[in-house]
């Protein structure tokens, strides 16, 4: 008795184990308009550089006017096309729309010396719209002035003045500015 009943489950497992065609599943590059490698453009105004973003990959995708990017670089320039700040990560979101970027994993900012000013943070947005970094993932600051740490922040592209939620650390010199102060920050 136990002899057919092995078989037959045995014969059951089999049969489950044959699957036929199985269809391959697509993936981002896949469905992209285009692939790039080492992908780079500029945003400029009135002829002066504004921004740089560099991928070593990016899938663009027309329609949606997105490209999405591997190890990104994003560079600010000044209103004299000076370095202000640069911004890399292990991926992000380039809008092609509007300019803006999404940076995502081991996202670093650095400003050049002699400040050299450095925010670490897993995420981040640039909005080309109001020139400001955001983020709502926590980070920590390194300067000369400090450090610290916070909940989230928002910053111009040169470190100049940052906003900080739930703010921690030392700072010399006029400090960070807290939500709902104005024009009480400073230079950190």
């Amino acid at each position: 008795m136990r002899a057919p009943l092995a078989i037959a489950f045995v014969a059951a497992l089999a049969a489950c184990a044959e699957r036929g065609v199985t269809p391959s599943l697509g993936t981002v590059s896949d469905s992209a308009d285009q692939v790039m490698t080492q992908m780079e453009t500029e945003v400029t105004r009135g002829g002066v550089r504004v921004t740089r973003v560099q991928a070593e990959s990016a899938w663009i995708y027309n329609t949606r006017q997105v490209a999405e990017l591997k190890r990104v670089t994003m560079v600010f320039f000044d209103e004299n096309g000076v370095i202000s700040s640069t911004v890399t990560a292990d991926s992000g979101t380039y809008q092609m729309r509007d300019g803006s970027l999404e940076a995502r994993g081991n996202v670093v900012a650095v400003t050049p010396p002699p400040d050299a000013k450095t925010l670490r943070t897993e995420h981040l947005v640039f909005d080309k719209t109001s020139r400001l970094i955001r983020s709502d993932t926590a980070y920590t600051f390194t300067s000369a002035q400090g450090n610290g740490s916070g909940q989230s922040f928002e910053t111009d592209p040169d470190f100049r003045l940052i906003r900080s939620w739930q703010p921690r650390g030392r700072q010399r010199g006029q400090g960070f500015l807290l939500p709902g102060e104005e024009d009480g920050g400073g230079t950190p």
